[in-house]
């Protein structure tokens, strides 16, 4: 165990992160699973992946608007198309979202199969680097969050379906580059899934599942040198079976 490891200075913006994924994964994710196509949120942000991927095969520089252009772009003709598709062939839609999930994935292993440093790639696409944030990046994706979450609940009100699709995927594209596609996923699905039987309180009881989990996890990491994203993801889904667990005790009914 190491007490060191508590820096606030690396900790702080982690954490600073992990609120601002959360603040539009939260309701994003409930409104997915209440539409069954939790699956979403992976092919968008493996298609956002593929952007990414793409971006480093021509060699363009790592982090530049560029990547963040090609990424975006990939992600919204992504969400274009699949909104289309389930305008066309409901019926299958589901089965439509993982076919392109595997589609992107394979896509983005065949971009890399040339590279030596495909696995740093493909780990850092995965996992995330979200220890190494810093503040002026997460003002920028701040504004871009504020943004989205203003529209969001404009397309709620107005039950625009297109502005949904276009809204989650310029959010994940945005939190794929921050945390990783393994946290952009469980920040969508675990606090939704967890809180689906909470009644009206549901939205912040998610928001507050899902703050310890991100502020656990970070200390866990920090604490044993483990990967900051995988032990955030497990401590979400110990807190999920937590609440689940005392609330069945406290009301069997």
């Amino acid at each position: 165990m190491n007490l060191e490891g508590l820096d606030i200075s690396i900790l702080g913006p982690a954490f600073v992160a992990g609120l601002l994924v959360l603040s539009t994964h939260v309701p994003l994710g409930r409104q997915v699973r209440a539409r069954g196509i939790i699956i979403l949120a992976l092919a968008i942000a493996q298609i956002a992946g593929l952007g990414v991927i793409a971006a480093h095969a021509f060699g363009w520089e790592p982090g530049g608007w560029s990547v963040q252009v090609a990424a975006f772009a990939t992600a919204l003709v992504g969400a274009f198309s699949l909104y289309w598709c389930e305008q066309r062939w409901p019926e299958v839609q589901e089965a439509i979202i993982g076919t392109v999930f595997i589609v992107a994935a394979s896509a983005g292993v065949l971009m890399l199969a040339g590279n030596p440093h495909a696995g740093d790639h493909l780990k850092d696409l995965m996992v995330g680097q979200i220890l190494w944030v810093d503040y002026q990046q997460l003002s920028l994706v701040a504004l871009l969050y504020a943004v989205v979450l203003l529209l969001w609940f404009m397309s709620i009100k107005t039950g625009r379906q297109l502005l949904f699709y276009l809204l989650f995927a310029l959010t994940v594209t945005a939190s794929v580059q921050l945390v990783g596609i393994y946290l952009v996923f469980a920040s969508l699905i675990i606090p939704a899934l967890t809180v689906r039987h909470a009644g009206k309180h549901a939205l912040w009881i998610a928001y507050c599942l899902g703050a310890a989990g991100y502020a656990l996890g970070l200390s866990v990491s920090a604490l044993f040198d483990a990967p900051a994203g995988p032990a955030i993801v497990l401590i979400l889904a110990v807190l999920a079976v937590f609440f689940h667990t005392t609330r069945k005790l406290v009301s069997p009914a």
